[in-house]
């Protein structure tokens, strides 16, 4: 799973921020503006200020993007991951469009961090590192080099590519081409006839034990993987790992409990009436795995006071007194306490948009102030322990507005689709009509 592994250790790393960034702060702040007191929100807010999170939390010199945030007051981390400075390339696209900065402020921040990740970000074959401090691009807590997390960096810089073009693009293609997907299948040449991609490598161990053997939110990854120019993995590669199927009170979907498992690959990939040559669609059992999540909150409702028809969205955020858990429902494995993860809720509007759309009126109406900050809702909250948390996590607000923008204009689709290496993979995993 994405983000588990370093986000059970405590405390994260408490390292000054520089001036520009308090600064950037107080910005964000004041940008809140009158609706902090309205008591509701909308997903046209919720977009921008999950957008505003990206902008005043990348470090101006090298684009990497804060793990997370304080939501409520500031904070000094410094520490960024790689799968949110994806998601914040991907974001200045959205930005331009939205008119929330120029177009070369946007081609400026892409360029400056994919020149960055190039030419300072420390790599294996092309793999990142999952944690880097984003003053300088240095590996913290010994942290792995992530084959997931690198792959929704790298979807971020193509998607930024295919909008901005010019140096952009070049530059995204470059990380792209450099990525040695073959490595991490065979874990360097050690098992040659694997085909399923492990999770990550550490210099200290080698490479992991988990393989990506199961549906999860690695159907991004084995796609570009799979459509690499320079080294690309069998394309049997798509149909060997488990299509594990359950059902939970008439939904039957993919048995991958935490939302975020169903939605980070569709941020990017349009997965909309498509099916694989296996005949699985993908897009449908997210709506079904949605609508399972939801179904299971309500049949909870009366043992947690958190849950009910419109506060769902079991998915990876913190938890009350402390530490990071990946909670989900059934049919996948099911992890609850009463806690909810606001934006996952959210970023299902792409999914079941009625659902999610009552949710979040509901939400922002009855728990603001305590769950409301600079970049909208905190990332988790539960009322039976009274627990609000006090950041955002920038993951997840990244596939949030990517979500919402789909939902809205579908432009984040359609600007990554139009990928020719992403046609090609569609086509290779046995989607007939490829992108």
């Amino acid at each position: 799973m994405i983000s588990l592994n370093a986000r059970l250790m405590a405390p994260l790393v408490a390292l000054l921020c520089s001036a520009t960034l308090h600064g950037a702060h107080a910005q964000a702040a004041s940008a809140v503006g009158s609706n902090e007191s309205k008591g509701s929100t909308t997903l046209t807010d919720l977009r921008h200020r999950a957008f505003q999170f990206f902008w005043f939390e990348a470090n101006p010199t090298t684009g990497l993007v804060k793990d997370r945030a304080g939501n409520v007051h500031g904070d000094d981390y410094t520490v960024a991951s790689v799968a949110a400075t994806g998601f914040g390339l991907a974001a200045l696209p959205v930005g331009v469009e939205h008119g929330w900065i120029s177009r070369e402020q946007g081609e400026r921040r892409a360029a400056t961090t994919l020149r960055f990740v190039r030419a300072k970000l420390a790599h294996e074959h092309g793999w990142l590192y999952h944690f880097v401090d984003q003053k300088d691009g240095q590996r913290v807590w010994r942290s792995e080099v992530s084959s997931i997390d690198t792959a929704l960096f790298v979807a971020g810089a193509l998607l930024a590519g295919e909008r901005f073009g010019g140096e952009v693009k070049s530059l995204a293609d470059e990380l792209y081409q450099r990525v040695d997907f073959q490595w991490m299948l065979t874990d360097g040449g050690a098992k040659p006839n694997e085909t399923l991609l492990c999770h990550g490598w550490k210099p200290e161990s080698g490479f992991l034990a988990s393989r990506w053997n199961n549906y999860s939110e690695h159907l991004l990854l084995s796609l570009l993987a799979i459509g690499s120019p320079t080294h690309p993995v069998p394309t049997n590669c798509w149909d060997v790992w488990e299509r594990n199927v359950g059902e939970y009170k008439g939904f039957k979907t993919f048995a991958c409990g935490p939302l975020f498992t169903h939605q980070y690959s569709q941020a990017f990939i349009d997965f909309r009436g498509k099916r694989d040559r296996r005949g699985f669609d993908y897009f449908e059992s997210s709506v079904q795995a949605t609508k399972a999540n939801r179904q299971f909150c309500i049949d909870q409702s009366g043992s947690f006071k958190t849950y009910g028809s419109n506060v769902w969205g079991l998915s990876a955020c913190d938890r009350p007194g402390g530490g990071y858990e990946a909670y989900g429902a059934p049919p996948g494995h099911e992890v609850h306490d009463g806690t909810v993860a606001p934006w996952a809720t959210v970023a299902s509007v792409a999914f079941t948009p009625d659902l999610a759309l009552r949710a979040v009126g509901f939400m922002s109406s009855e728990f603001h102030p305590r769950l409301w900050g600079r970049y909208g809702f905190s990332n988790g909250f539960n009322l039976d322990r009274d627990w609000f948390a006090d950041d955002v996590i920038g993951i997840d607000l990244g596939a949030a507005l990517l979500l919402i923008e789909n939902h809205e204009t579908g432009k984040v689709w359609s600007w990554f689709m139009r990928n020719p290496h992403i046609d090609r993979a569609m086509r290779s995993a046995g989607f007939p009509e490829g992108r």
